[in-house]
C-alpha cells in the first residue's frame, strides 16, 4: 500500500511539473528582423545562429529554467564566459494587465497596449557582473531587468535560470512570453544594452538592412509573426504582441 502511495504522489508532482511548463515554437527562416536584414559578413555570424526556433520555460527548484533553441548549431568561437559568443536574448514577461510599453535600450521597439510587460530577463553571455552594470542603462526600467543566471549552452541549445524570488508568482500558464533575439555586443554604441545594431548596410560585425537613422527595430527575431517587426520612420516603431499558452 505505502509503496502504491508513493508511486501515486510521485506522478501526481511529474504531472504538476509537466503542467508548469511553458513552450512555443517559431518558424525556421525568420532571422531576418522585419525581412529584410542581413547577417554580418564575418563567417562568425553563421546562417541561423539567430533563428530561434523553440522557447521553453520550466520551473526547477527556486529557479525558473530557460531554454533557447536556435536553427544552427552553438559555438564559442569568442570564448564568451556563458559558453557561446553571437547571441543574446531579451526574455519579456507579462503577468498582469498594464505594465511597461517601452522596450529595452538598443532594441527600438514597442509593447502593444495589451502586452506590457513586468519583468524582462537578460540572457548574455557576458560575465554576470558586466550584463548587471549595463542593466542600469535601463533607467526607471531597471528594477524590473533581470540578469539571467547558470549560462550555458550545448549542441542547438542555450540555457539560464532565473531565481523565482526576483520573478512574480506562478502559474506561467498565466502569463504572456516575448523572446527578442539579439546579438551579443562587448563595445555597445551609446546608450545601447549590450546589443548589436542594424544599419543600412551590412559589415563585417554588423547587420544590414536597417536604416541609420536609429528608427528601425534592432532585432533578428521574436515569437511568433516577423511583421511585428515592421516600422515607419518618424510615425511609429515596431510593435510587439506577447504570446500566450491559450493562443495555440
Amino acid at each position: 500500500m505505502r509503496s502504491a502511495i508513493l508511486t501515486s504522489l510521485f506522478a501526481l508532482l511529474l504531472s504538476t511539473a509537466a503542467a508548469e511548463t511553458v513552450s512555443f515554437t517559431d518558424p525556421r527562416g525568420d532571422d531576418h528582423g522585419d525581412g529584410a536584414l542581413v547577417y554580418p559578413t564575418n563567417p562568425v555570424f553563421r546562417p541561423g545562429v539567430f533563428d530561434l526556433v523553440a522557447f521553453k520555460a520550466t520551473p526547477e527548484g527556486d529557479g525558473l529554467h530557460l531554454e533557447f533553441e536556435m536553427a544552427a548549431p552553438i559555438q564559442n568561437e569568442w570564448n564568451m564566459a556563458g559558453g557561446f559568443d553571437v547571441q543574446m536574448f531579451f526574455v519579456f514577461i507579462d503577468t498582469q494587465p498594464g505594465g511597461h510599453s517601452a522596450g529595452l535600450p538598443g532594441l527600438n521597439i514597442a509593447f502593444a497596449e495589451n502586452s506590457g510587460w513586468e519583468r524582462a530577463i537578460v540572457v548574455s553571455p557576458q560575465p554576470f557582473e558586466r550584463v548587471v552594470s549595463e542593466i542600469r542603462k535601463a533607467g526607471d526600467l531597471a528594477l524590473d531587468v533581470i540578469p539571467a543566471e547558470g549560462v550555458s549552452a550545448v549542441d542547438h541549445t542555450i540555457s539560464a535560470y532565473v531565481p523565482l524570488d526576483k520573478l512574480p508568482d506562478l502559474p506561467l500558464e498565466n502569463w504572456g512570453f516575448q523572446v527578442v533575439v539579439q546579438s551579443n555586443e562587448g563595445f555597445p554604441e551609446d546608450n545601447d544594452l549590450l546589443t548589436r545594431r542594424v544599419n543600412e548596410f551590412e559589415g563585417e560585425y554588423r547587420f544590414g538592412g536597417g536604416f541609420d537613422g536609429n528608427c528601425d527595430p534592432h532585432v533578428i527575431d521574436v515569437l511568433g509573426a516577423s511583421q511585428q517587426l515592421s516600422y515607419d520612420c518618424g510615425v511609429a516603431k515596431a510593435t510587439i504582441q506577447m504570446i500566450r499558452v491559450t493562443d495555440g
